[in-house]
């Protein structure tokens, strides 16, 4: 007996399912790590009852974060920088779009000199206007007094 030979034909059709299973696996995990990206170092920042929204005009502005140990970092990075580094990194972000906003990102434990040396540095570099970015207080700040009226008895120091 002959043994007739069954011929396949190609399937012209393409099975998506296991290519459907990585697209979801893949939006999980950019879900999950897209928050991470921008993130950059975490500052408890101080809070102000007068600060004012930054404008928005479409432009990412240039952000120097000051942590609690006086450490700066630019922009996202959660690598320190030194004032070295700092210098013609902002120098050529300047060089490249003068309109550019600046902005000091730094932490409420923070040192004040080390507030003012990097914004002393962004000056140096060549930016006209630094910005400080704060919270906004959860209760605003009382009144303050005349100087009319200011209690001093409490006050020991010079004054000039």
């Amino acid at each position: 007996m002959a043994r007739r030979r069954v011929r396949k034909q190609p399937m012209s059709q393409i099975n998506v399912v296991p290519y459907i299973d990585v697209m979801l696996v893949m939006l999980v995990v950019f879900m999950i790590t897209a928050p991470m990206l921008t993130e950059g170092v975490r500052v408890d920042l101080p809070g102000s009852a007068q600060s004012e929204p930054v404008e928005d005009n479409n432009k990412e502005p240039l952000v120097v974060t000051v942590d609690r140990t006086g450490r700066f970092f630019l922009g996202n990075q959660e690598q320190a920088i030194t004032d070295a580094d700092l210098l013609p990194k902002v120098m050529a972000v300047l060089r490249r779009d003068p309109t550019t906003q600046v902005l000091v990102k730094g932490d409420r434990a923070v040192d004040y000199g080390a507030v003012v040396h990097v914004m002393g540095l962004l000056r140096r570099a060549g930016a006209s206007k630094v910005g400080l970015i704060t919270d906004q207080a959860e209760t605003p700040l009382p009144p303050r007094p005349s100087p009319k009226n200011r209690d001093l008895s409490g006050f020991r120091g010079f004054l000039f």
